[in-house]
């Protein structure tokens, strides 16, 4: 049941052995630099269900997403095959799926998680998944971030020490 999946797998999976999987909880990012406060949140989200698929952004959705800064290396720092790696052995996650896409509504689309996780620093306003996972009936959940951490600033700091 763990690992890194193409779409189909994880559809096939999830099919032959819903109990499994389901209720299926899912978020989605680009998980750079793995920090507390990503292992924090994604320990909250596996507690909401029977299983955990992160949507993994992908090297050139990252690009899109988080141009590069003056002075700052281009993002990501990590590829994805070695951000997917680490993410998968986390405890609390049991799948990694790798999209292009600039958001994850495509995979929960195809997925249709029972409950779809963000952290609390954003809204249900300012997910631009929301109304795909409310047209389907799906909840949201947005989880208070305990460790408040980023990786640009993290970056920024190995930045300033150099």
């Amino acid at each position: 049941m763990l690992g890194i999946f193409s779409l189909f797998d994880l559809q096939q999976a999830i099919a032959a052995h819903p109990e499994q999987w389901r209720p299926l909880v899912f978020t989605n990012g680009c998980f750079d630099l793995i920090h507390a406060g990503h292992v924090r949140y994604l320990q909250a989200a596996r507690t909401l269900g029977r299983s955990l698929i992160v949507g993994l952004n992908s090297d050139a959705s990252v690009r899109t997403i988080k141009p590069a800064q003056v002075g700052a290396p281009p993002r990501p720092i990590n590829p994805e095959a070695q951000r997917a790696e680490v993410l998968a052995a986390l405890k609390p996650v049991d799948g990694v799926i790798i999209f292009d896409e600039h958001t994850a509504i495509d995979l929960i689309v195809a997925l249709q998680p029972d409950i779809y996780v963000k952290g609390g620093d954003y809204t249900i306003a300012s997910l631009p998944e929301a109304a795909t996972v409310q047209a389907y009936g799906g909840r949201i959940e947005l989880i208070t971030v305990e460790v408040p951490s980023s990786t640009t600033a993290m970056i920024q700091r190995i930045l300033n020490t150099v």
